[in-house]
């Protein structure tokens, strides 16, 4: 990819940015045509890449995208946003939403492909403006989650504290229900679920241990007090042996210190999850739980 202005400065004939083994994938900006996009988030920013002044960097939910942390599901597709601080200009150009922000000290840093993003707790704020609730907890969970979490919940919290709360207290209401050690968006879904639902909260990532202290499993979402695990199980299973086989060794090792399992599949989970709710209902009531106590 190259900018137009780029190419003309070193000498290149502007017919020769019209030929048809070139694209437009943004207005001022060539890219060859052998080298077609992905439609991912990273190809369209890289593409865009060229046409960035040194002030302006990708933000909102494109540099949360840029960095990892999960999106809103289908049908949301995600919108390339582009912001300057003032009195700097954003970007006025198709396909490409601008916004320029109030002036305040840059917390731009550099993704890990050498692109402009906003800082991760700014740009949760800034997704605030257009996500719903658990779209930003799911946010929420991955930023503070990891062995080396890209922010705290204080961070989150100082952040509203100092910009301000969105649409109604949206994002107070959001944080309340960030949580620890939340290994993916369906994990957030599915305690989300579980809680709305009346049952108590489980905890996340909790470790079971033997007698003597020695790790045996991390656990998505754990009821110690009634030795029941819920586990989310993904695609991978369908689509790695290896993984399914190591998972399964796992299981029993649960199962043998006396803990019953609840694998909780993408189906259980469809329409209004009253499947899963019902699983994990059924399991806490065996292992003694009532409602009310």
């Amino acid at each position: 990819m190259f900018s137009v202005a780029e190419a003309i400065d070193s000498g290149v004939a502007r017919g020769r940015l019209h030929r048809a083994d070139l694209r437009t994938p943004f207005r001022g900006v060539r890219a060859s045509r052998d080298r077609g996009a992905d439609g991912s988030l990273l190809a369209a920013c890289l593409e865009y890449a060229p046409r960035l002044k040194p002030w302006q960097f990708f933000s909102h939910e494109t540099a949360l995208g840029l960095i990892g942390a999960p999106m809103p599901e289908w049908p949301h597709r995600p919108t390339i946003h582009v912001s300057a601080h003032r009195p700097a200009r954003e970007p006025r150009t198709e396909g490409v939403r601008g916004h320029r922000l109030q002036v305040r000290e840059s917390a731009v840093q550099s993704s890990e492909h050498g692109l402009p993003i906003e800082h991760p707790v700014r740009a949760w704020r800034q997704a605030g403006m257009s996500w719903r609730l658990d779209d930003l907890i799911a946010a929420g969970d991955f930023l503070i989650a990891g062995h080396v979490p890209r922010a705290a919940v204080d961070d989150l919290r100082t952040e509203i504290e100092v910009m301000g709360d969105l649409r109604g207290g949206l994002l107070r209401r959001a944080l309340a229900s960030v949580r620890p050690r939340t290994r993916s968006p369906r994990e957030t879904r599915l305690r989300l679920l579980i809680v709305r639902g009346g049952l108590p909260e489980p905890e996340t990532g909790w470790v079971l241990r033997t007698i003597g202290g020695r790790p045996i499993a991390e656990l998505d979402l754990a009821y110690p007090r009634w030795r029941v695990a819920v586990e989310y199980d993904g695609r991978v299973h369908a689509e790695n042996a290896v993984q399914f086989a190591k998972d399964a060794d796992r299981w029993d090792r649960i199962r043998a210190e006396g803990w019953h399992i609840v694998r909780i599949l993408n189906h259980h989970m469809r329409g209004s999850g009253a499947t899963a709710l019902h699983k994990v209902h059924e399991a806490l009531a065996e292992a003694g739980w009532r409602t009310g106590r």
